[in-house]
C-alpha cells in the first residue's frame, strides 16, 4: 500500500469576501432562505434569486491531489478568513466582521472573535440547507421526545424555543482510480461423516471441513466522492450518523448560500483527510478481493493497489445545530438540514432509571407471585 504524502506547504492566499449582501431596497442584509430557496431580506421583505447574484453556473470543477500537496495550486484556489476558536472543544467558526462574541455552537461556550485568519482552500461546493430553523427544531424535539429517559428538564428546555444555529460543516471528497493485485487462498466447503460414541451410545455426525486453493488476481475500482469530515468539533460517531447526504445535489459553491449562516474552518488537513479516505478505499478493496477470490471461504495474504488521478474538493454541508447546558453538563445535538436526521449526545434520567427497575421489579415479583399459585 502507499503510504500518505507530505502535508502541504504554505500557499499564499488571497482574502475572501464577506458572506454578507446589503438588500437592494433598502440597505439591510439578505439572508439565504432555504424554504425559498433565495435570498430574503427580513427587514423589508424584498427578495433576490441567487442566479441573479452573480456569475456562479457551471459544473463543480476537482482539483488535482498531488498539485495541491506540491504547493502548486493556483493562488485564487486559496482563501483567508476571519474565525474564533473555542477554547473548549477547538471549533474554528467563521465570522462576519461585525460579529465580536457568541457562543459555541458546539458546545454553548462563549467565545470572543479575536482569534485571527485562518488560511484555507478554497471551498468548492455547497449542499444549500433546505430545512428552516423551525423544521431543525421540530425534529429535534421530536427525537428528545422519543428519548424515554431523557430529564424531563432538559426537554422542557429544549422546547423552549433555543435558537439553533445554521452551520456550514467542512468535508473533503476524494476520487482516485486504483488498481490492485492479490494473492490468497480459496476455501471449498465439503463434509465428511464421523461416528462417534457419547454416553455408551453411537451415532454418526456430520462434520464440515475446507479444502484450500492458492489464487491470486486483479481487481480495479473507480472510487468517486469518498467523503471525509474536515471538521474535529464534534464526534464523528454523530456526524457520520447524519448520512446519507445528496451529493448529486451539490452547488458550485456560491458565498450567497452562506449569508445569514456561519461555516467552520476545516481543521483535519488535506493529506490528514486523505490517510482517511484511503484506509476507506482499501476496506472496500479487500472486499472486492474476497468476491473475486469466490468460493465458500476466503483468504487473503497480500493485496498491491496503485492509486492514480486522486483528484479532491472541498465541500460544505449543512447542519442545524444546538448546545444546551443544563446541570453542569453539556448536551449537543445535530440536525441534517437537508433531510431533518437527528443525533446527538443521549441523555439520562437517574430519576426515570430507578422508577423504571423499581416498577420492572414490582412486575416481576406480581407475575412470580401468580406462577407461584398456579404451581
Amino acid at each position: 500500500m502507499q503510504d500518505a504524502p507530505p502535508p502541504p506547504p504554505t500557499v499564499p492566499a488571497e482574502p475572501s469576501s464577506q458572506h454578507r449582501f446589503p438588500c437592494d431596497n433598502c440597505g439591510a442584509d439578505f439572508r439565504f432562505d432555504p424554504a425559498a430557496s433565495k435570498l430574503v431580506c427580513d427587514h423589508c421583505g424584498n427578495e433576490s434569486q441567487i442566479d441573479e447574484v452573480g456569475p456562479w453556473k457551471g459544473s463543480i470543477k476537482e482539483l488535482d491531489f498531488r498539485r495541491a500537496i506540491e504547493n502548486q495550486l493556483p493562488a485564487q484556489e486559496i482563501e483567508e478568513t476571519r474565525v474564533s476558536k473555542c477554547p473548549n472543544c477547538a471549533a474554528q467558526v467563521e465570522f462576519d466582521s461585525i460579529t465580536h462574541s457568541k457562543e459555541c455552537p458546539f458546545c454553548a461556550t462563549p467565545v470572543v472573535t479575536d482569534t485571527g485568519m485562518h488560511r484555507h482552500i478554497k471551498p468548492r461546493g455547497v449542499l444549500p440547507f433546505h430545512l428552516n430553523e423551525r423544521s431543525a427544531h421540530k425534529a429535534m424535539e421530536d427525537w428528545l421526545g422519543k428519548l424515554w429517559f431523557a430529564p424531563n428538564g432538559l426537554q422542557e428546555y429544549a422546547r423552549k424555543g433555543r435558537k439553533m444555529d445554521g452551520i456550514y460543516v467542512p468535508y473533503w471528497t476524494f476520487d482516485a482510480d486504483t488498481k490492485s493485485s492479490y494473492r490468497g487462498e480459496r476455501g471449498t466447503e465439503y463434509r465428511v461423516n464421523r461416528t462417534v460414541t457419547r454416553n455408551g451410545k453411537t451415532e454418526t455426525i456430520s462434520e464440515v471441513k475446507v479444502r484450500w486453493r492458492a489464487v491470486s488476481g486483479r481487481v480495479a475500482r473507480f472510487f468517486d466522492d469518498v467523503l471525509v469530515l474536515a471538521s474535529k468539533s464534534l464526534p464523528k460517531k454523530y456526524t457520520d450518523a447524519l448520512a446519507p447526504w445528496d451529493l448529486a445535489a451539490l452547488e458550485p459553491y456560491r458565498p450567497e448560500f452562506l449569508a445569514g449562516f456561519r461555516a467552520e474552518a476545516y481543521a483535519v488537513e488535506l493529506d490528514e483527510g486523505f490517510v482517511e479516505a484511503r484506509a476507506h478505499m482499501d476496506r472496500v478493496i479487500l472486499r472486492d478481493v474476497k468476491f473475486d477470490i469466490g468460493g465458500d471461504r476466503q483468504r487473503v495474504h497480500d493485496v498491491d493497489t496503485t492509486i492514480s488521478d486522486v483528484t479532491f474538493k472541498h465541500i460544505l454541508l449543512p447542519v442545524w445545530m444546538a448546545a444546551y447546558k443544563y446541570r453542569g453538563e453539556t448536551y449537543r445535538f445535530v440536525v441534517n438540514g437537508r433531510t431533518g436526521r437527528v443525533q446527538g449526545e443521549r441523555p439520562w434520567s437517574a430519576w426515570k432509571i430507578g422508577f423504571a427497575v423499581v416498577l420492572g421489579l414490582i412486575v416481576a415479583g406480581v407475575i412470580g407471585y401468580f406462577v407461584a399459585q398456579n404451581q
